[in-house]
């Protein structure tokens, strides 16, 4: 062998082998969450008092689905209040007239400050303190004047209880949404000739909505859950039809369970749905590059796995 051939050989550095460190650590708390989860199923599936088999029985009741058809409907119908009304509150707020920008912070104030447990009982009892509603010009005529009792049933009180409520909360996720987009761009609209309506319409609520979203699908979530105080004021929610059940058969902790199941079934398609809101308003974000919910799971599964076969002996040593 040359001897060129022969020092080129004999200088070649040894290749250095990479060994992830051995995490103990890991492997000690999945196996403690693993026996704890395990417990937990063992002792739900195996106690008498679950009564599963009346659990399967009034899944499907009829009652209760068209509990469940009402509470679905009440948390569209606030959360769409809501949405709306928080939008214009969120304009206004921003407004540089101080009665606007006033009249939206006591708005938000006085909403966000009482319970809306009291805010649907305050509804639901309006008759006593405006027991006629009179319809017209505001300080003028009024043309038609409705029974409060009629005109606010118990589901009407739901719906501008939740709602309103609502409006405050989505009034501040609106409007951290919209002072998270640079004044730059406000102002570059403002140089082309573009209104404040159409500045906000076209340039920063399209960039708002990244940081919008996310709070207003967990808003949506809390809704469908807050939905159940509804049944205080005898509105037929999901709550309300398996109160009524048990109140005849006395089972009440398997019909506690079938609301609590239809609950997860419907808070877990809200989640599937925010997900894919986020992704396509996050698109060209780091977030979207993270691929489909299925496949991040999976993949942080197999890395684990990964992970765990490289823990042998001479992990964390380099050569």
């Amino acid at each position: 062998m040359p001897s060129d051939e022969v020092t080129h050989a004999e200088g070649r550095p040894e290749d250095i082998r990479a060994v992830p460190v051995r995490r103990p650590g890991r492997w000690v708390a999945a196996a403690v969450v693993l026996v704890i989860a395990v417990a937990i199923v063992r002792s739900v599936v195996t106690n008498p008092h679950f009564e599963w088999s009346v659990v399967g029985h009034y899944m499907f009741d009829e009652r209760v689905l068209e509990g469940l058809r009402v509470t679905i409907e009440l948390t569209v119908i606030a959360m769409a209040i809501g949405i709306v009304l928080g939008l214009l509150l969120a304009v206004m707020r921003l407004s540089p007239n101080p009665l606007v920008s006033g009249g939206s912070w006591l708005y938000i104030w006085f909403f966000r400050g009482t319970p809306v447990l009291v805010q649907l009982l305050f509804w639901y009892n309006i008759a006593a303190l405006y027991p006629k509603i009179g319809l017209g010009i505001p300080f003028g005529p009024a043309f038609v004047h409705p029974n409060a009792n009629t005109l606010i049933t118990p589901f009407t009180a739901a719906i501008l209880g939740l709602g309103l409520n609502e409006g405050a909360y989505m009034a501040e996720i609106t409007r951290a949404g919209i002072i998270s987009v640079p004044e730059g761009q406000a102002d570059a609209a403002r140089s082309l000739g573009m209104t404040r309506l159409q500045t906000m319409r076209r340039i920063v609520l399209p960039q708002a909505m990244r940081v919008i979203i996310p709070p207003t699908g967990n808003e949506t979530i809390s809704m469908l859950k807050t939905t159940s105080l509804v049944s205080v004021i005898a509105v037929a929610d999901l709550l309300y039809a398996v109160q009524n059940i048990y109140s005849t058969n006395f089972k009440t902790i398997p019909l506690l369970i079938v609301a609590s199941i239809w609950y997860i079934v419907c808070t877990s398609v809200l989640y599937v749905g925010q997900y894919y809101l986020e992704r396509y308003y996050g698109r060209g974000s780091s977030t979207e590059r993270q691929g489909p919910l299925v496949e991040r799971v999976l993949r942080g599964v197999l890395s684990f796995r990964r992970g765990g076969e490289h823990s042998r002996p001479g992990a964390g040593e380099h050569r």
